[in-house]
């Protein structure tokens, strides 16, 4: 079937000439040269609302275009690998990463592993030590093990590091909600900085056993500290870091300050250190859940070359940092095709995330549901399924409104 596809769409030079000139944008969908034009399956192609797309080559991932990806430990089940193939994804998130400092034989082994079974290694996490974010004595011997193990992933072919940069992330917080009305007892994370937590406000909680207390300006200092010290290193190896989000984005939380929860925490990130490899991970259910205009931030972000990692999932926010749910892709606030074409605007190239599958019924059904919200509203392979879909739809509609006419 694929070769007869490939004889058709090569046939006759007219028709290359056609694919060419529609491609360069030299004619467009309303030329009589592209109504002209006929499909795999002999229609007239001038009869389709994008003449000059041809389906499904011209909507594939590529080197120009983002990655679809998936969490995944460093030796994933083949079971787990078949799961993200079947549906499309390739790339790989990995979160289960070896103590520091890294060597490149092991990161190596850990790409080659994946690589053999199918997968691209799209983004690694490193776990940021307490004695950095906290400003201890020995926080510049725990730096040297992070420079280590980021010019090991350098040597190693990976291309992005991620990171998070809690002192305490505020997780008691969530709880599920269901939605018996529209979605017919689908389960929701929802977060509530007001809710009571063992009969205590959660934005009320002390802080836990053995942790200081910092202000944020501390916080601050330490942050940029590791950030000069540590920036200059993936620079010089190909590499780039993502910081995630404070999510939740509580302004404090067990009775620290959060580095990363407002807007203006996030711009002097960026200015602390000018380098593209000084990004974060551009989250556009984030940014809704903190208050700010997701698209324009992503602008903002994309303009300093700062958009190293995505992650693509919707919210409902009821008051901004202190009380949403995180929903389906498709009913929250967050206009999430508008943000997938600005990254494609952008050219973004590197690894989509499209996270925390909702509760469903088929997941419960076959004991499906894990992971860290599995108690509050998460969800599993089914609700997986369900995101995959919806990012890849939004991705392919989004190549061929920005490549093909924008309309």
């Amino acid at each position: 079937m694929d070769e007869t596809r490939r004889s058709l769409l090569r046939k006759g030079a007219a028709g290359a000439s056609v694919a060419a000139a529609a491609a360069s944008g030299l004619i467009g969908a309303g030329s009589a040269a592209a109504q002209g034009a006929t499909d795999a399956r002999g229609g007239q192609r001038g009869d389709r609302p994008y003449p000059e797309v041809s389906w499904p080559d011209d909507v594939q991932e590529g080197p120009d275009t983002p990655k679809l990806c998936q969490w995944f430990s460093r030796f994933p089940t083949e079971q787990e690998v078949r799961r993200c193939r079947q549906a499309g994804v390739r790339g790989a998130v990995v979160t289960e990463t070896p103590e520091l400092p890294w060597d490149v034989e092991t990161l190596r082994s850990d790409r080659y592993r994946l690589e053999s079974q199918g997968m691209d290694l799209t983004c690694y996490l490193i776990e940021a030590p307490d004695s950095v974010i906290r400003g201890t004595d020995d926080r510049d011997s725990a730096i040297k093990q992070i420079k280590k193990s980021i010019v090991a992933a350098g040597k190693a072919g990976i291309e992005v590091v991620e990171y998070n940069w809690y002192v305490h992330r505020l997780s008691e917080g969530y709880h599920e909600i269901i939605d018996d009305d529209d979605r017919l007892g689908a389960g929701y994370t929802g977060f509530d900085y007001n809710r009571l937590y063992e009969g205590v406000p959660v934005r009320d909680l002390p802080r836990e056993s053995g942790t200081p207390t910092l202000t944020k300006e501390e916080l601050w200092e330490n942050y940029e500290h590791f950030l000069r010290q540590v920036i200059p290193v993936p620079e010089a190896s190909g590499v780039r870091m993502a910081v995630h989000p404070n999510d939740p984005p509580a302004k404090v939380s067990r009775g620290n300050p959060q580095v990363l929860a407002i807007k203006d925490d996030w711009i002097r990130l960026v200015e602390t250190v000018d380098s593209p490899a000084n990004g974060m991970t551009a989250h556009v259910g984030y940014f809704a859940e903190m208050g700010v205009d997701d698209i324009e931030f992503l602008r903002y972000l994309g303009r300093k070359d700062r958009v190293n990692h995505v992650h693509y999932r919707n919210v409902r926010v009821y008051d901004p940092g202190v009380k949403y749910a995180e929903v389906f892709p498709d009913n929250g606030d967050s206009d999430m095709f508008g943000f997938m074409r600005e990254l494609i605007r952008q050219g973004y190239n590197r690894g989509i995330l499209a996270e925390h599958p909702r509760a469903l019924d088929y997941d419960r059904e076959n004991d499906a549901i894990g992971g860290q919200y599995a108690d509050v509203g998460g969800g599993g392979y089914g609700g997986d399924l369900y995101d995959f879909g919806y990012a890849r739809a939004m991705m392919q509609a989004a190549l061929v409104t920005e490549r093909y006419g924008g309309r």
